[in-house]
């Protein structure tokens, strides 16, 4: 929840300058203003008057309001970042004469500067707490703001300046919490393929040497195989299957040039606005990822049609992205808060998006139309679909989402702790490279469990997998939306503005997950199920 420095009643230049703006740093909720503190290098002051002013009621309960919210301001100095505290809050029921809390505000900031050569490297700001006035009270108050900045020498390069910004995530404690969860979600899934291992492909070992013993009976206990004419049949909503197919792995592809990105150094933490910027322009080029998929895949069944299928291509996920971003945009307007985007940056997303990912997306759908190619399957289909048994509750797919869910979110709790403290608590991030194990280790999990439950749905002669394998893999990200939910109720997080924007874009976020994990599902029990019928047909 961020305002503007001058919403609050500080020392104010005459007039403001504001700072222009890229894409992503309005989409990140930055509006920089000129300040007039003046820090000119190696130039060091004490005591340094900012202004005197007298602060009337209402702007002495405005400073008050943002002590007892705990607002603190950011600055950027050479593009460093600096923090500081607004005032403080003393429990006024240690004092016997006093009752309730003490407000105070801070009129002095101190600014530590280190500098080696003719360069800057590091600079802290310090708010004095012996130089503070009462806001308690509804009063008129005089005030002299003032400032002091010293200029110390350190032998730290100028190039490794923005390091103390990630080196938080490398204290021993931290440390040995990221290494805990990853040894765990190793051990697990070792654990888990040598279950699948010995369990699913013992049994299916079993399967297919009885089916190429020639015996009837034993030919009869192998149920997967009299589904062998429907099981290839494409599911109902091919279009709509084939845009979930489109779309995840169109954002499976940006979440992969996200980490290049990250592992080159060019995404870092604190670098203003570029990964907002990056999210925009990865999503409008790769939009020829999401046509060319959805068309290919579509194709395989039928010619007519794939239009349709690269529409909703098109909207399956950017048209529930700008509905939320909408209704959150009306919140923030409603707070005046700088998370709401001006009508120039809308219009300049929606350009953006008609420029490059319309023409992109329609482009690839074209090409997946030109390079079709029919879908080959093991065996014949049946003319009418097979009648399928009744199933007990435990093998229908809700039981089977929560297995899943269940199983791979267990392996990326901890590490969804930390992301989550890092997206909404300013904190600093998790290193790149544990997410992306923990990111692979995900999709390896995902894979291993659909194919698993694929097996045993085919075994109780159930054909209908399609549609069950994407919800399968996805319901991880309903553990995830779920855990969202509690780690809000567990922060200090308060009021409609901060619970719309975190309940809005962690929704956006999951629903990203449960496109990204539902097509690699789907993928994965595609190849498991061809093989078996393949190596049926040719025995």
């Amino acid at each position: 929840e961020t305002y503007q420095y001058y919403d609050l009643p500080f020392c104010r230049p005459e007039p403001i300058k504001w700072k222009k703006e890229t894409l992503g740093e309005v989409l990140n909720g930055d509006r920089l203003a000129s300040a007039l503190y003046e820090l000119k290098f190696l130039e060091a002051k004490t005591g340094v008057t900012l202004c005197s002013k007298k602060l009337k009621v209402d702007e002495v309960a405005k400073f008050r309001k943002a002590v007892a919210d705990d607002f603190y301001f950011q600055m950027y100095y050479d593009d460093l970042p600096i923090w500081g505290y607004i005032g403080k809050i003393e429990d006024g029921s240690l004092v016997l004469s006093e009752k309730g809390n003490k407000y105070y505000l801070f009129t002095r900031v101190q600014f530590d500067a280190l500098y080696n050569g003719d360069q800057v490297v590091e600079i802290r700001a310090f708010s004095d707490p012996t130089s503070v006035v009462d806001i308690t009270d509804d009063i008129e108050i005089n005030v002299k703001f003032t400032y002091s900045i010293v200029w110390s020498e350190t032998s730290a390069q100028f190039e490794t300046r923005m390091d103390k910004y990630s080196r938080a995530s490398s204290l021993p404690t931290l440390h040995k919490i990221h290494w805990f969860s990853f040894i765990n979600s190793i051990v697990f899934i070792l654990l888990l393929m040598g279950l699948l291992i010995l369990l699913i492909l013992r049994r299916l070992k079993n399967d297919l040497r009885k089916c190429s013993s020639g015996d009837e009976e034993e030919d009869k206990e192998v149920g997967w195989k009299y589904i062998h004419g429907d099981v290839f049949r494409y599911p109902q909503n091919i279009s709509l299957f084939s845009a979930v197919m489109g779309v995840g792995n169109q954002l499976l592809t940006i979440v992969c040039i996200l980490f290049v990105l990250a592992f080159l150094g060019i995404l870092y933490p604190y670098n203003r606005g570029l990964l907002s910027t990056s999210l925009v322009l990865l999503y409008s080029l790769t939009s020829v990822v999401a046509g060319y998929i959805t068309s290919s895949f579509h194709n395989q069944f039928s010619d007519a049609g794939w239009e349709r299928s690269v529409f909703l291509a098109g909207i399956l996920y950017f048209g529930p992205l700008t509905v939320t971003v909408l209704i959150l945009n009306t919140v923030a307007v409603s707070y005046g808060a700088t998370a709401a985007l001006p009508f120039g940056t809308i219009m300049v997303i929606v350009f953006i998006y008609m420029l490059f990912a319309v023409p992109l997306l329609a482009l690839g759908g074209r090409i997946g139309y030109w390079f079709r190619s029919e879908f080959q399957a093991p065996s014949a289909l049946n003319r009418y679909p097979r009648e399928i048994p009744p199933l007990p509750w435990y093998q229908k797919s809700p039981c089977q989402m929560f297995i899943v869910g269940l199983l791979s979110f267990s392996t990326i709790a901890l590490e969804l702790h930390h992301l989550y403290a890092s997206l909404w608590g300013y904190k600093i991030f998790t290193p790149p490279g544990i997410l992306f194990v923990m990111f692979i280790i995900l999709l390896v999990l995902t894979a291993i469990l659909s194919i698993g439950l694929t097996y045993i749905q085919l075994s109780v002669e159930d054909h209908e997998w399609w549609w069950r394998s994407v919800f399968r893999g996805g319901s991880t990200a309903i553990f995830m939306f779920a855990y969202s939910i509690y780690f809000y109720f567990r922060s200090n997080m308060s009021g409609f503005l901060q619970l719309s924007f975190f309940l809005g874009y962690n929704a956006a976020m999951c629903y990203a997950f449960f496109l990204i994990l539902g097509s690699i599902s789907f993928r994965a029990s595609m190849i498991f199920v061809r093989r078996i019928y393949r190596v049926v047909k040719s025995e």
